[in-house]
C-alpha cells in the first residue's frame, strides 16, 4: 500500500517539475521575445541606439576592467553588427523556446548572448536568474515534453538540434 503512495507522490512531483520547466521556458521565450521587439520597433538595427548605449556604459565603469576593454576594442567599433547578432540571436531563443524546437540548442544561444551582454557590464541583479534558467533548459528535454523537438528528434534521430 505504501509503495502505491510514493509512486502517485512522485508522479506528482514529476508533473510539478515538468510543469515548472516549461512555464520558465515559456517566460524564457516571452521576455526574449520582448527583447527582440524592443530592439526592432525602437529601430536599433537602423540607428546608432546601441552605440550609443555602449558610450554611456564605458562612461559609468572603471576605464582599466575588462568590460570596459570590451566595449572599446569589441562592441562600440562593432555596435550595428553587434545589434543585427542580438536581436536575431533574441528571435530565435524566442521561436526556439515558444515553439519546442531546438530548445536546448536555443538555451546555448541564450546563454551565449546573456555571456556577451554582461561581459559590456550591462550586468545587474536579474543577470544569474536567466544564466541558471538556461542552463535548467540545456539540461532537460523540455521541446519532447511540448513542442516539436520530439517530433523532429523522431524523424531526424541524429540531428543534434532536436534532442
Amino acid at each position: 500500500m505504501q509503495r502505491g503512495w510514493r509512486l502517485r507522490v512522485d508522479s506528482r512531483l514529476k508533473r510539478a517539475a515538468r510543469g515548472s520547466v516549461l512555464v520558465l521556458r515559456y517566460s524564457f521565450g516571452a521576455f526574449f521575445l520582448y527583447g527582440a521587439y524592443h530592439k526592432i520597433t525602437r529601430g536599433w538595427l537602423s540607428s546608432p541606439v546601441m552605440r550609443e548605449h555602449f558610450l554611456q556604459r564605458l562612461s559609468e565603469i572603471d576605464p582599466d576592467s575588462f568590460s570596459a576593454a570590451y566595449l572599446r576594442m569589441f562592441a562600440i567599433p562593432w555596435y550595428r553588427p553587434v545589434a543585427w547578432v542580438l536581436t536575431l540571436g533574441q528571435v530565435v531563443v524566442a521561436i526556439g523556446m515558444l515553439f519546442g524546437v531546438s530548445v536546448r540548442s536555443s538555451a546555448a544561444l541564450a546563454l551565449f548572448l546573456l555571456t556577451n551582454i554582461s561581459a559590456g557590464s550591462f550586468y545587474n541583479v536579474t543577470m544569474p536568474p536567466f544564466f541558471a534558467a538556461s542552463l535548467v533548459l540545456m539540461a532537460t528535454p523540455s521541446g519532447h515534453w511540448l513542442g516539436l523537438d520530439k517530433q523532429l528528434h523522431e524523424r531526424y534521430p541524429d540531428a543534434p538540434w532536436f534532442k
